[in-house]
């Protein structure tokens, strides 16, 4: 045989083909076999209690366009202190209002922080659209709100020159990461049970695909990457479903160079610790990092559990990488900072 039909038997007949066709048959078969069982269970909302807040009396309330008609509403609450120290976006958990994001930034209002939260559309008294369902992953909807924020932040008269902290909680940490990663106006970040999409799919579907594959010996070869791909290709059919992207958190947190802050329950059963290890590890280009993962608490109980040492943490935080380090808002701007505003 010719050394040319070598070559071509060995291309398509070779280890390296067979190999790769046996991948792509496995991945067609368990497409087939469990795509509809992780597209149902990634529409799933989480069950756990979603807190309330109660108006704060002189907190300013504004409304801010998004485009098509719609607009969110926003609180602005200004410090307790004597003089402000900056100012902070709050990222809302899935579910609450406004009102709840007082309970996470009552220490650095107490400290001299100026506060701003909304509430995405389809939640509180925010618009609703029409065209759009929202669940606990971030998609391009969620992202076009928090832009929306922060234009506002930036183009208020009494901004703060020097830019802004970003402290979010659950689905708001994730989106807090986004905010980060794209707007330079943002000096640091901290998270609470903050969560991706890739990182947090990959070891549930490992852990529970016992339920659906009982021969051990046909799921103990199937490497994290497989998984992910079953994953990706079930969040496409979501995406095409309800007409949204699903943004890549774990791009974001890979792209930030500002301070971290990431806050996570020891007692997670939502969002596993090892996960938030996973996300933090990939943060590996920020400025600093630092991951406190409180013992025995819950998904987004870290306070309850923490209490002052939580709030005191966090104003440290934002103390060493947000404040003035001359306690004055007055320094000139920086033009990068003045074109954005």
């Amino acid at each position: 045989m010719p050394d040319w039909m070598w070559l071509v038997f060995l291309f398509v007949f070779g280890p390296v083909p067979v190999a790769a066709s046996a991948i792509g048959a496995f991945y067609l078969y368990y497409t087939w076999r469990f795509r509809g069982t992780i597209v149902r269970i990634f529409e799933e909302k989480p069950l756990f209690i979603i807190p309330r807040g109660t108006p704060i009396e002189g907190a300013e309330c504004v409304d801010i366009p998004v485009g098509n008609g719609l607009k969110i509403r926003g609180t602005y609450i200004r410090h307790y202190a004597g003089e402000r120290k900056g100012v902070i976006l709050f990222g809302l958990e899935f579910g609450s209002d406004r009102w709840a994001s007082h309970t996470y930034c009552e220490g650095l209002l107490t400290a001299g922080y100026d506060v701003f939260t909304y509430e995405p559309r389809n939640q509180g008294q925010s618009d609703k659209d029409a065209t759009y369902e929202p669940l606990q992953w971030v998609t391009d909807r969620d992202l076009q709100d928090q832009r929306a924020a922060l234009r506002y932040l930036h183009s208020r008269e009494d901004r703060d020159p020097f830019g802004i902290g970003v402290f979010g909680v659950s689905k708001g940490g994730s989106l807090a990461f986004l905010a980060a990663a794209e707007d330079p106006h943002v000096r640091c970040i901290a998270t609470d049970g903050a969560f991706g999409t890739y990182t947090t799919m990959v070891p549930f579907m490992r852990r529970w695909v016992h339920i659906y594959i009982k021969n051990k010996r046909n799921r103990s070869w199937v490497p994290d990457w497989f998984y992910g791909l079953l994953g990706l290709n079930a969040i496409r059919v979501v995406e095409k479903k309800r007409h949204v992207n699903f943004e890549s958190v774990e791009r974001a947190v890979r792209r930030i160079r500002q301070p971290l802050l990431m806050i996570h329950g020891g007692g997670d059963t939502y969002i596993k610790p090892e996960m938030a290890e996973t996300l933090f590890k990939q943060a590996g280009k920020a400025a600093t990092r630092d991951l406190w993962v409180v013992e025995k608490a819950k998904h987004n109980q870290a306070i309850q559990v923490a209490g002052d040492e939580y709030h005191s943490r966090v104003v440290a935080f934002f103390d060493a990488h947000l404040a003035d380090p001359m306690g004055s808002t007055t320094k000139p701007e920086s033009p990068l900072l003045a074109r954005r505003s």
